[in-house]
């Protein structure tokens, strides 16, 4: 077990899209958050582009990266993470989520996907940290946060758990290219009510976020990109850790808003 002064924290982020590595402010706001944290044992993540039910655990070896985008400048494809793979870590997410006669299914061949690898290549960009992921079993905010809670034990061995999605993600509404901050209003009043909610650790208002958030629809047409958050939220909240947002802005007219627990 690690000491409570090293252990991780946990983490929801949002990840952008491949030209993050082109913006100077936000790769280094990524770089300096990761270098203010403990090292972790490995990194769990779980990102808003897989979706498979049941849960599925990805790769446990280094495998091609899942370059999961389309119309990109050939050197965004040319981007590679040969982290190591986390069979360990494999064998403990499957202990803590199977349940009898529903077991957490593997997919070997399945490569970190840009949700994943995107924000990781500047947080550890020498790919020495072991790194699994695994899938969204559904879009349940519930079920997502159970998710979460079942796997708050892994902090205590060093690993860092990430949901990485996007704080608002409205593809019909951005404004590709723009990273000035510019931001209307809509994903303002969502940024600001998703900051107020998280900081507070407001579960039951953020899990009925398309109910009670301003603008929750227009912010999350589909809520893939805030679901991630439920995983991280679960896992915080069994460990009773507190909140604070980290990175905060507008990107391509979305908010780039990320949070650490503990």
């Amino acid at each position: 077990m690690t000491s409570s002064e090293s252990l991780p924290p946990i983490l929801y982020l949002s990840h952008g899209a491949p030209p993050l590595a082109d913006d100077e402010v936000w790769t280094k706001q990524l770089a300096g958050w990761s270098a203010d944290i403990a090292r972790p044992s490995a990194i769990l993540i779980v990102s808003a582009h897989w979706e498979s039910a049941p849960l599925t655990v990805g790769a446990t070896e280094t495998v091609p990266l899942t370059y999961d985008f389309w119309g990109f400048p050939q050197h965004y494809y040319d981007v590679k993470y040969p982290a190591p793979g986390a069979p360990a870590l494999a064998s403990q997410v499957s202990k803590l989520l199977s349940r009898p006669g529903n077991p957490v299914h593997q997919d070997p061949a399945r490569g970190l996907d840009h949700g994943a690898y995107v924000p990781l290549v500047e947080m550890f960009p020498n790919a020495d940290v072991p790194v699994l992921q695994i899938s969204m079993p559904s879009l349940d905010p519930q079920e997502l946060f159970e998710v979460g809670r079942k796997l708050a034990p892994l902090r205590d061995e060093g690993v860092l758990i990430i949901g990485s999605g996007f704080t608002t993600h409205n593809l019909q509404r951005a404004r590709f290219g723009d990273t000035t901050g510019w931001a209307e209003g809509w994903t303002k009043e969502f940024d600001h009510w998703a900051d107020e909610v998280v900081e507070r650790m407001d579960v039951d208002s953020a899990l009925n976020f398309l109910d009670v958030a301003p603008a929750a629809q227009l912010a999350h047409p589909r809520t893939e990109h805030f679901a991630p958050l439920f995983v991280s939220l679960g896992a915080a909240s069994e460990l009773k850790l507190g909140a604070h947002s980290t990175i905060e802005g507008y990107w391509y007219g979305l908010s780039k808003r990320s949070f650490q627990f503990g």
